[in-house]
């Protein structure tokens, strides 16, 4: 796999303060780092200065079309827009994972409204990871994995939380648990054969472990895993790479899926939302600083 996933799980469980992935509750996060913005039906786009446009962009569309799935200028469930407002959902855009801005920002302990123990949800995206239309080059964009774990964890875990909440008895963890063959708190040395989750990061806990199933689920039966060599790439943590095969083999999951109270996406976002997004916006942290102490 791609750094991306590699750090993935880490940060799963190192940023998705909603989802208690650490007993440790964060204190906050050093916004003066960025200085660009986008908003997406509530939902707020950070960038640093570094971050090429195209790729903040390319973010925003693919936010907005799973947000707004048929296209029609209304995100199409409002329980998960009320849990991500509610949540404060951000999603915070580098240049590259580890860079000094990702560092001051993570290390902090600033937050914007001068408060350490509000809810949020924030989720990290690369420009170096972040490919518009990279299935046609065999790579996969990263944007249509981050952007999707922001809405689960940020909105359907709190939105619909007996259903897909990280906690173990929700309907979403059964699922999990059957297709990782057992019920394991940690990752175990050697999952069962009958398994086609198998996640191996040590670091991505359980709550994290379901997100982490729900982005490989959800994007399979869109179409995002199938292009050619990809399932090469995958199997060792992700054997159902198809529509079809999600259909016939994870029937737990698919169950859910097709429930059309849950409204989860149909069609897979290409970066192109058509009823387009706002322009990029300055992000003047020190102006937001003075107008909290007038």
């Amino acid at each position: 796999m791609a750094l991306y996933m590699k750090k993935s799980g880490i940060l799963l469980c190192f940023l998705f303060i909603v989802l208690n992935c650490s007993k440790k509750e964060m204190t906050g996060y050093d916004y003066s780092v960025f200085s660009k913005q986008l908003n997406i039906f509530g939902v707020q786009i950070l960038s640093t200065e570094e971050t090429n446009d195209l790729k903040i962009n390319h973010a925003a569309n693919v936010l907005a079309q799973y947000l707004d799935n048929d296209g029609d200028g209304t995100p199409d469930n409002p329980k998960v827009i009320n849990a991500l407002i509610e949540h404060n959902a951000t999603l915070v855009m580098f240049k590259t994972y580890g860079s000094k801005k990702y560092k001051q920002f993570f290390g902090s302990s600033n937050w914007p409204d001068g408060q350490t123990t509000v809810k949020r949800a924030v989720q990290d995206l690369y420009d170096d990871e972040t490919h518009p239309g990279g299935a046609e080059k065999g790579i996969f964009d990263a944007s249509l994995e981050e952007v999707l774990h922001l809405i689960t964890f940020g909105g359907y875990s709190n939105a619909y939380p007996n259903v897909f909440g990280t906690q173990k008895g929700s309907e979403i963890s059964k699922a999990v648990d059957i297709a990782r063959g057992g019920y394991f708190s940690t990752i175990p040395e050697k999952y069962p054969g009958n398994a086609w989750y198998t996640y191996d990061d040590q670091t991505c806990e359980y709550g994290c472990q379901i997100h982490e199933y729900l982005y490989w689920a959800i994007t399979s039966v869109l179409g995002a895993q199938e292009f050619l060599g990809r399932l090469d790439h995958i199997q060792h943590e992700w054997r159902l790479n198809t529509h079809k095969k999600v259909r016939e083999t994870d029937k737990a999951f698919y169950a859910l899926y097709i429930n059309d109270e849950y409204k989860l996406p149909k069609n897979l976002p290409d970066g192109k939302y058509v009823n387009g997004i706002p322009s990029i916006r300055p992000f003047e942290w020190n102006k937001i600083e003075k107008k909290k102490q007038h």
